[in-house]
């Protein structure tokens, strides 16, 4: 099949040898072509298939050809006996050497021989090559074993079925393949009785798999040795798994079947095969028949049919009838029946070929329908009266109304009404053509920019495929009548049953009036409605903004705060909570920061600040909001970090944040219980100088989208509705809001979902790193610089990662997906005396979880041996089990390179103490401070926060209390004054123009502090302008609150 051409390139070879090797035909599939020169030249050197040479010079000239070859080229030398001793060194780098002085014979020999040779390799190539296509083509599985049960070869298919790698299957026995304890003792007996009789078996084989129970059909036959003897198997499976659920419910589908017969009120037969004897008939069968007994149905004729059954209908049940070829082949007929009386009954029958005793027979079930196909008639017939009546009502208000069959062509019109020139008339006549009335119409009355509009929409196949996609269709146009220009419309209405004729009724009215009159409303009220809709908008913006981002960390704060109640007694588990509480805080209040700044971001004002944050820290405090809503639906929450190498950026970290939250909130919320959601980060390459490019990646295995709503996910307000969502909350905004935020951070996102499946959102940011470039602290540990390290995880990605991590650290990573294998290796290094240092293991393993994994290596290993176990759960739950199990230490996913080397340097105690953590804080400076709030619950807060802090506090209620106080006070009495603004009897902005106007500078120069929920960036600059120094908004951060007043007493 192959065909094979070679370009020969002779140098330097003795006469004769060019003309002797082209007067040798090539071998079947070959052909030659040659060059020849007395010195070597570089392009037919480059180019040649085959270089014979008979070089002048030393090893050099050997390998100056060599290096000139192509990769895939021979080199043939031709030598004399001391040339061969003089290039004893390089002569490995020639397919072969001919020894000169030769006669033609010899070359004659000798090229025939490598030919044959070419020949030989080449046949086994194609030969491999037919093998790999023919099993790799086939579904069926197909496998080599040696006696042993190893298995040597498998073909894609049997990889596909047990969900495993070629490299990781081949080399395997069956246990390990098909994920179960043991190997099959069915599969070794068949395979020891192909060996021992050298005979093909096949068999059904049910097969035990990690996923369930498989049954399969298998041909097994001996492989044969060079000597004859048997050295393993072949075997080819087909799975048959589902046919047999197939065919078992299509069992019990005729089961169901029969019994609703024959628990209906319904005629049983049971005749011979060729109609001459019935075995039985029930009353029931007669009655409908229209007989009065068994002797009057075979005098009147039976002969496998009725003589009452219709003429017409006799020979499609009989043909029916004789169409059941299979014991068990079923088949359902209608037919009618005539009575003597003249009454039309009509049949529902069920046949069935049956064997009783060895003998075929037909079972027939007959149903009277009369009364329902009746009725169907019936309603049939009032749908045509009331399709008639609709024709009618609507030809009242048309010029024009036609009636015809897109499909022939038949038609006319209905009704010419109100044409003061007469010219419908003309053109709609009853013996012309429905086609050529409407083109002569358009052609007289349409107003000729329209024309060409109208006849598109007229035309049979355009007018065909609209009304297929709905059941009307309207067309505003122009007309000319008397010379005047006028507005009509035309609307096509489906006729009938569209399924079986395509039946369509045409109108056309003059809509002159209606549409002057709308022209002229819709100018009157343009101005107002694009206000409308502008203030609807904003309205509507506002409010979806809230609703949608509010509500995910406001969960997190309830949840949370549920959970400290309940674990009132455990201080460090309340301490937990209480920071996870913190967390959501912060950023359920930076929402609200955005949402009073709604006029800048509604102008299109909106700015990112950016500033250096800890990405580990931003992806752990994402994984803390989101953990109670996981946990409520039973969801499986997996968080990785791939390749990320630079953690410390510089960003907007709400935005950041907020785009993650609306990504993982919607793969949640959409997520049904026992579904998998995913994060990842990556980090890629071919970012700048001082920059990383960063890749997030959202999965879910939820419901997926359509893909016509994944073409407008990033539109606002829009929203998916369905079965599925119709009672998930949610604004339609999220995914907008995300993608403008994505946009401003100079980034992309993108979305790929299936319906069923699940959706994957991916986010790619460009982020300027934080600090200078080189000033990480030292990555590697040396305490476990060469030390062996294992990596247990199901995600081949995140082993990957977490092995690239320890390699950096200084460690000899491995890594397993199985925690099988992780034990039965730490059970070989022990053997070997080459033991794992470190173990990092996922909690959630597939064939066995982390615990069990800690605790069998334990049994290995002692309790020397580090073992860290890597989840994206909260670990307190498990913590104590784990612990007796024998795990070292817990990691938080998704994990990055410090975390790692933080966890690995505490367990080596290689972390040196840090004098700057030593160093005592500097002491906060404190003095008397005047609280001005109306709130008494804020007073209280305030107050408690301050004095913990070492200051001394005054309350006033009010602003009119407070200038009171101040000009009252001494001198140095109070150190500053936080103020309220919106208070009664006087805000805060009135006392504090008053404070300034005191005649005493000492008190009128008081520092003051705006302390208010007013946040908007107006109200800030509205505090300066009265006089205050400052501004911290409510609610209140007391870090923030204490370094502001530790600022302004300075």
């Amino acid at each position: 099949m192959y065909r094979c051409h070679m370009e020969f390139y002779l140098i330097n070879c003795q006469p004769g040898v060019l003309e002797t090797l082209r007067e040798l035909p090539p071998l079947e599939a070959f052909n030659h072509s040659f060059l020849d020169s007395r010195e070597p030249r570089g392009v037919p050197l480059a180019r040649a298939d085959v270089v014979l040479a008979a070089p002048q010079g030393g090893e050099e000239a050997v390998r100056a050809l060599a290096e000139g070859m192509k990769d895939s080229a021979k080199l043939i030398l031709l030598l004399d006996k001391e040339q061969i001793a003089l290039l004893e060194d390089s002569l490995s780098l020639a397919d072969e050497v001919w020894t000169l002085p030769m006669t033609r014979k010899e070359l004659v020999y000798r090229f025939t021989r490598w030919q044959e040779k070419q020949k030989l390799r080449l046949d086994l190539w194609q030969e491999s090559q037919f093998l790999e296509a023919t099993i790799n083509s086939t579904p069926s599985l197909v496998w080599y074993k040696d006696k042993n049960g190893i298995h040597e070869k498998v073909n894609d298919a049997f990889c596909d079925t047990v969900n495993k790698t070629r490299e990781q299957v081949q080399g395997k026995g069956h246990a390990y393949i098909w994920d179960v304890e043991q190997d099959d003792p069915a599969c070794i007996e068949s395979e020891r009785v192909v060996m021992e009789t050298e005979q093909t078996c096949v068999s059904e084989e049910t097969i035990q798999t990690g996923g369930g129970t498989r049954l399969l059909t298998t041909y097994k036959s001996p492989l044969y040795d060079c000597d004859g003897s048997v050295m393993g198997t072949v075997g080819l499976a087909i799975d048959i798994t589902q046919e047999r659920a197939y065919e078992q419910e299509i069992v019990n589908k005729n089961r169901e079947l029969e019994n609703l017969f024959t628990s209906m009120d319904c005629g049983v037969m049971c005749h011979t095969l060729d109609g001459s004897r019935i075995i039985s008939i029930n009353r029931a069968a007669l009655q409908i028949l229209g007989y009065s007994s068994e002797k009057e149905l075979l005098d009147s004729g039976f002969e496998m049919v009725a003589s009452s059954v219709m003429p017409e209908d006799q020979a499609k049940l009989r043909t029916s009838i004789q169409s059941l070829d299979k014991v068990g082949d079923s088949t359902n007929v209608e037919y009618r029946v005539k009575h003597a009386n003249g009454e039309i009954l009509h049949v529902m029958a069920n046949i069935k070929l049956m064997e009783e005793d060895g003998k075929l027979f037909y079972q027939r079930f007959l149903l009277d329908y009369t009364t329902q196909r009746l009725r169907e008639e019936r309603e049939r017939a009032e749908n045509e009266q009331r399709q008639a009546e609709l024709v009618q009502a609507l030809s009242v208000d048309y010029n024009l109304v036609c009636h015809f069959d897109l499909d022939t062509g038949e038609g006319g019109p209905l009704r010419i009404h109100d044409c003061k020139l007469d010219v419908l008339d003309e053109i709609f006549v009853e013996d012309r053509p429905i086609r050529e009335s409407l083109s002569c119409y358009i052609d007289r009355c349409v107003y000729e920019e329209d024309r060409e509009l109208v006849r598109q929409a007229v035309s049979f196949e355009d007018l065909g495929e609209r009304l297929n996609q709905r059941n009307t269709y309207i067309l505003n146009y122009r007309v000319m009548c008397g010379g005047e220009l006028r507005y009509f419309q035309m609307k096509a209405v489906r006729a009938g049953q569209w399924e079986n004729r395509r039946e369509v009724v045409l109108g056309f009215r003059n809509v002159d009036e209606d549409t002057r009159r709308e022209i002229e409303r819709m100018d009157l009220l343009e101005d107002a409605l694009m206000q409308a809709n502008r203030a609807n908008k904003a309205k509507s913006t506002f409010l979806s903004n809230m609703s949608h981002d509010i509500r995910t960390p406001m969960n997190a704060i309830i949840g949370f705060t549920a959970l400290a109640t309940t674990h009132i007694d455990q201080r460090d588990q309340v301490e937990g909570y209480l920071k996870k509480i913190m967390t959501s805080s912060n950023h359920l209040l930076s929402l609200i920061n955005d949402v009073l700044d709604m006029s800048r971001i509604e102008s299109g004002k909106m700015s990112l600040e950016e500033k250096p944050c800890s990405l580990p820290d931003i992806l752990h405090g994402l994984r803390n909001i989101v953990h109670a809503d996981v946990h409520a639906k039973q969801l499986e929450l997996y968080m990785d970090a791939v390749d990320v190498i630079n953690e410390d950026i510089c960003c907007d970290r709400l935005r950041l944040n907020q785009i993650l939250l609306n990504l993982l909130s919607n793969s949640i919320k959409y997520t049904p219980a026992g579904g998998v959601v995913s994060v990842r980060v990556t980090e890629k390459p071919g970012a700048p100088a001082g920059y990383a490019r960063y890749e997030f990646c959202v999965k879910d295995t939820g419901i997926g989208m359509s893909e016509e709503f994944v073409a407008h996910i990033f539109e606002p307000f829009e929203r998916e509705y369905n079965s599925t969502t119709s009672g998930v909350q949610g604004t339609g905004l999220g995914m907008a809001i995300t993608r403008n935020i994505v946009d401003m951070m100079d980034g992309t996102i993108s979305v790929k979902s299936r319906q069923g499946v699940g959706t994957e959102f991916t986010v790619s940011l460009t982020l300027r790193l934080s600090g200078e470039e080189g000033a990480r602290e030292p990555q590697a540990i040396p305490e476990l610089k060469g030390c062996r390290a294992l990596v247990v995880d199901d995600d081949f990605n995140t082993c990957d990662s977490v092995s690239c991590m320890l390699q950096q650290i200084g460690m000899r990573a491995e890594w397993t997906l199985s925690g099988k294998e992780a034990v039965l290796r730490t059970r070989q290094a022990v053997m070997r005396e080459d033991d794992y240092s470190v173990y990092i293991i996922d909690w959630l393993l597939p064939d066995m979880n982390g615990i069990e994994v800690a605790r069998r290596i334990r049994k290995e290993t002692g309790d020397e041996v580090p073992i860290i176990v890597l989840t994206a759960y909260d670990w307190s739950d498990i913590e104590e089990e784990a612990r007796e199990a024998g795990v070292t230490a817990f990691c938080a996913k998704p994990l990055f390179l410090s975390e790692l080397r933080s966890c690995l340097a505490s367990l080596v105690k290689e972390e040196p103490e840090k004098a700057a953590e030593d160093a005592e804080p500097a002491p906060l400076k404190t003095g008397r401070i005047l609280l001005v709030e109306d709130n008494e619950l804020n007073q209280e807060i305030a107050t408690v926060i301050l004095s913990e802090a070492g200051f001394q506090v005054e309350r006033a209620e009010n602003g009119r209390k407070a200038v009171e106080m101040v000009s009252q006070s001494q001198p140095g009495h109070f150190q500053l004054v936080l103020m309220d603004v919106q208070m009664p009897v006087m805000s805060g902005y009135e006392a504090t123009k008053l404070i300034r106007r005191l005649e005493n500078r000492e008190l009128a120069n008081i520092p003051i502090l705006a302390m208010t929920a007013n946040a908007f960036e107006e109200d800030k600059q509205e505090a300066l302008r009265v006089g205050m120094n400052g501004h911290i908004s409510k609610p209140i951060n007391i870090k923030k609150l204490l370094e502001t007043l530790d600022h302004m007493l300075s």
